[in-house]
This record gives C-alpha cells, structure tokens and sequence, in this order.
C-alpha cells in the first residue's frame, strides 16, 4: 500500500482462484477490508475488477462525505 493513501486494493490467491479486495488503512498498523470479490481465473482479472471497483467505491464516499459535511452545516 502506497504511503498516504486511505483506501487501496490487493489481489491475493486462494483456493478457488485469486480474489480481490479493497481495503482502508484504519490505523498505522490495522487495514480493513471494506470489500471483496472472489473467484477470479487470473490475477490480471482480478486486479482490473480491483482498479474499476477502487474508483467507484471513492467516488461513492467522496459523496457520502459531503453529503455529511452539509447536514453538519
């Protein structure tokens, strides 16, 4: 994970194939999975769904994060 950065994605191998996720570094040490998609053939899937997904997910919480700033106001 790239330093700075909240919200990032992995691709990680399992059983059944490799699966993505998209994760929030919560503390220093701590990261959380936000979201996860198994069962990709390939790695390369996997890491294509990951970049698409990373950029909708921001977009929505960059929304929801101002929406909330307004109901603050």
């Amino acid at each position: 994970m790239t330093k700075g950065k909240k919200f990032d994605f992995r691709v990680v191998p399992g059983k059944d194939g490799w699966s993505a996720e998209i994760i929030r570094r919560a503390s220093r040490q701590k990261m959380v999975v936000s979201k996860r998609q198994d069962g990709f053939a390939s790695e390369a899937e996997a890491q294509v769904w990951g970049e698409k997904e990373l950029q909708v997910f921001s977009q929505n919480q960059n929304a929801r994060n101002k929406k909330r700033a307004e109901t603050r106001k």
